[in-house]
């Protein structure tokens, strides 16, 4: 489970899919549910051959066993404190307030702490009905362009669960540095790589004196990890070794 999920209570939210019909679809939104470990699903009057059939739930049965199916709507959000429907708006009016996703994502994220929040998504070719938009308090969109508003279900479904468990404070989280590469092992790679480029003819011997200064700033610039110098003295190790194996005669 993602840790954004443990820190909040991810079995609060109820996924509800209205009159899902694409098999494809309803095992994308499961997988999508498995991804971000949010476990119940619930399936409004579901294509029964489409529910059975969702084989795109890859490494997500367990969620489709333990769907549930319900007749309504009504039926379905019963247990929920706060009921949230999606939308691609199109040309319909609405009678809701209607939130952007990032918004909508933290206040469901809030909500599941003290309550069941039930998430609504309509059927792939129409959506949510004005009657399913009923039992919504609000509605949330996905911001996309105008021309091409409408998402295919499973991944509008992927796309509201990451916004509610995403955790913008670990983005900014420092990555542990390695340590850094010893002094002499940087001198190290220099000398090899002024060996090298000396075989090759790359230093001329007018400026051969700020070429090696030039060099030998150029590795540091690439503040190398003791690692990495280790890979690279490696590297350099063996081309040298190659090139005096093959030096020519004079």
């Amino acid at each position: 489970m993602p840790e954004a999920a443990k820190s909040l209570n991810a079995s609060a939210l109820k996924v509800v899919l209205v009159s899902p019909r694409n098999p494809l679809n309803i095992g994308a939104a499961a997988r999508a549910m498995s991804n971000f470990g949010f476990p119940e699903l619930r399936l409004v009057n579901p294509y029964e051959v489409a529910f059975r059939e969702a084989r795109s739930a890859v490494k997500a049965q367990a969620v489709l066993e333990q769907a549930r199916e319900f007749a309504t709507v009504t039926e379905a959000v019963a247990d929920c404190s706060l009921v949230v429907g999606t939308t691609a708006i199109g040309h319909r009016i609405l009678e809701h307030p209607l939130r952007r996703l990032e918004l909508g994502g933290k206040i469901i994220a809030r909500k599941l702490a003290s309550a069941p929040v039930a998430l609504l998504f309509g059927s792939e070719k129409f959506g949510l009905s004005n009657d399913d938009m009923s039992y919504c308090h609000w509605l949330m969109r996905i911001p996309s362009r105008e021309e091409h508003a409408s998402m295919n279900l499973g991944q509008a479904v992927a796309v509201c669960l990451y916004e509610i468990i995403r955790n913008p404070s670990a983005a900014k989280a420092v990555p542990e540095e390695k340590r850094p590469a010893a002094a002499a092992h940087i001198e190290r790679i220099t000398e090899f790589l002024d060996t090298i480029l000396d075989h090759s003819g790359y230093v001329h011997p007018r400026v051969e004196g700020s070429t090696h200064a030039k060099i030998r700033r150029l590795v540091r610039r690439l503040r190398l990890n003791s690692h990495d110098s280790e890979v690279w003295l490696g590297m350099l190790r063996q081309i040298r070794w190659k090139l005096a194996k093959h030096k020519p005669e004079k």
